[in-house]
């Protein structure tokens, strides 16, 4: 079968036409062909694991996966934390006792949600697995986020169980948050528990002793007897188009594309990954642990990414795949060079630049940058580590995932249609909207308790009459050799510190502020940093100056830091399109330089925690990276 699929892989790709009659002059023009077929064998093994997998009764799920290398290797280290080792055998017997303790408490039934509020640490992992364990979705919240976000995000769930930690600094900030909003969720009924042993709020029920109390004996499989394919495993967040953070469902089948990453990259169970990213991401939970616990591999878990630390932990643990976003490539590029053992680095939003001095400064280390979205159905691999691609196209990928790139307007922030209502395919070179067709094999699940949310992100009628796609929100770009280019995202959202920024959510928050009438929220880019930049213009109320004490309060209070923004343009009104839509490509385009901008400037000072106005002065600062953003 794979044979037959081949010949007709090498006859049907662009560029490959020749290949079977004239090797030598095919392998000439294509210097990947053998990449290119290594990748396709993987994912064509992966494909038939699938199957697998999706026809075993019961279900085969992640859970049984990480029960079959609890068995096999019980001994083995699953993750190394701050000086601890923990073996595949220890968390499989603390997820029991979690999932008991759990069961005893709130008598726990198969579906019931549970919002997880903690942050990176060990016991996230075998919270997540005790639930599974239970056939209970977690749901993984984001620790910046405060107050208003918090409750929203909860909510939208249907958790009846918050669970959140205590004792680290961090912690202590993560139940100041929790009892903010305990009023609320006590009158919703939700049950609060926090993993410490004794806690002197009286409607938070610390469950630590519990944990410590309850048998770790397996639990009956019987219990998540109702799980398969297509029912919740997750709920991880996301800012989409716009509004507050959605909750992206998270199938058992999308949990089984994402552990396949690892095997995708080329990724064995020798390896050792380094884990720094937050684990209420799809990238450190879904690639990094899920990912890990399919390859039966051990993971190095960090609490944060620490430029400083990175290295000497990659030695010490003899760390051979890292993670990262594009800021973390860049920092560790001002770190000084260091011995290690490191072959692979797998993220996504490295710049070209920063790419090439990271493998200047550390050697032959093979960068798998990647294309995806938590809630997409469409994703790339860049597996040949060409500089700049963000992923590679062949055929295969095709017929799993239908995709295309249309023709997309800027300015009106809309696809181009031709007289038939139909879109147009971006030509080879043209930078396009990306839209992924829904199907059997490629769904898309959209969003817990927001049919409205999950309806913006449809397109009908794309290629032809009826058919549907989901909207990526992003522009890419394909080249004649099948590469695939990251150009930039479209509609209310931009990315800063590896975060997705809904800039609605940071206008109802700035509107807040007693002195601003209206606000218009939008990335800028900042020389020598990736994603862009949080900058507001707004106009204030009639008789007012703009308060800079009482705005940053509002935004430090109510908003994570990589979503307040950080540069303030005070205008007598703000534009607005026919259809009463802010304008903001003008706005973008003119970033955030005194010299250039007549009207009011402010930025905020971390340090004297306040606006202070934007002077030549703190801009030439920024530019030169004296203010560390």
């Amino acid at each position: 079968m794979f044979l037959n699929f081949f010949l007709f892989f090498l006859k049907s790709n662009t560029g490959y036409t020749n290949s079977v009659f004239a090797v030598g002059q095919s392998l000439q023009r294509c210097p990947y062909f053998f990449q290119d077929c290594a990748y396709m064998l993987r994912r064509f093994r992966l494909i038939i694991r699938m199957n697998k997998y999706r026809k075993s009764k019961p279900f085969y799920s992640i859970v049984d996966r990480f029960l079959d290398a609890a068995s096999r290797h019980p001994s083995k280290v699953f993750i190394h934390f701050e000086g601890r080792a923990y073996s595949y055998g220890e968390v499989d017997k603390q997820s029991n006792k979690v999932a008991r303790a759990l069961q005893a408490e709130v008598r726990l039934q198969e579906g019931d949600s549970v919002a997880l509020f903690l942050a990176n640490e060990p016991s996230f992992v075998w919270t997540w697995l005790g639930l599974a364990k239970l056939g209970c979705p977690a749901a993984l919240l984001n620790f910046n986020i405060r107050s208003k976000s918090l409750l929203h995000c909860f909510s939208c769930c249907g958790a009846k169980v918050l669970l959140t930690l205590t004792g680290y600094p961090v912690f202590a900030e993560l139940q100041d948050a929790v009892e903010e909003i305990l009023p609320t969720l006590k009158e919703q009924g939700i049950r609060v528990f926090i993993l410490s042993d004794s806690c002197s709020v009286p409607d938070i029920v610390p469950l630590s002793v519990k944990i410590s109390q309850a048998s770790d004996e397996p639990l009956s499989p019987a219990l998540r007897s109702n799980v398969n394919i297509r029912t919740t495993a997750l709920y991880i967040y996301t800012s989409g188009t716009t509004g507050l953070p959605k909750a992206a469902i998270i199938t058992h089948g999308r949990i089984w594309v994402a552990a396949f990453m690892l095997f995708s990259c080329g990724v064995n169970p020798e390896d050792i990954i380094y884990v720094n990213l937050p684990l209420y991401h799809s990238a450190g939970f879904l690639i990094g642990i899920i990912g890990a616990i399919d390859r039966g591999m051990t993971v190095i878990l960090r609490r944060k990414f620490s430029a400083s630390q990175f290295w000497d932990d990659c030695r010490k643990y003899n760390v051979t795949v890292m993670q990262y976003i594009g800021e973390t490539l860049r920092f560790l590029c001002n770190t000084p060079k260091k011995n290690h053992k490191v072959r692979m680095a797998i993220g996504n939003g490295v710049r070209s630049d920063v790419w090439s001095e990271f493998l200047n400064r550390f050697g032959d280390i093979k960068v798998r940058e990647l294309y995806a979205a938590t809630e997409g159905n469409i994703g790339f691999i860049n597996y040949t580590s060409k500089i700049g691609a963000v992923g590679r196209r062949n055929i295969l990928q095709q017929f799993i995932s239908p995709h295309a790139l249309i023709k997309f307007d800027v300015q009106k922030e809309e696809p181009v249609r031709n007289s038939d209502g139909l879109c147009i395919k971006a030509a080879t070179g043209e930078t396009g909207l990306l839209v992924g067709k829904i199907t059997q094999t490629s769904p898309f699940t959209g969003y817990a308790g927001s049919k409205h949310q999950t309806e913006k992100k449809l397109l009908r009628d794309v290629l032809q009459k009826g058919d549907l796609y989901f909207n990526t929100g992003d522009l890419l770009r394909f080249d004649e050799e099948n590469f695939v280019y990251f150009e930039d995202r479209v509609g209310d959202t931009f990315r800063w510190k590896g975060e997705n920024v809904a800039t609605s959510e940071v206008a109802d928050i700035l509107s807040m502020a007693h002195c601003v009438l209206e606000a218009n929220v939008y990335g800028v880019k900042v020389e020598g940093h990736e994603g862009r930049i949080g900058m507001a213009a707004i106009t204030l109320k009639e008789g007012e100056d703009f308060d800079c004490s009482d705005t940053y309060k509002q935004v430090s209070n109510h908003l994570p830091a990589y979503a307040r923004p950080r540069f303030i343009r005070i205008q007598p009104c703000l534009e607005m399109t026919g259809t009463f839509k802010m304008k903001k490509v003008k706005l973008v385009e003119e970033g955030f330089n005194p010299a250039h901008i007549e009207d009011q400037l402010y930025f905020l000072d971390t340090d004297k925690r306040t606006y202070v106005p934007l002077t030549e002065e703190i801009y030439r600062a920024i530019s030169s990276r004296e203010i560390k953003l």
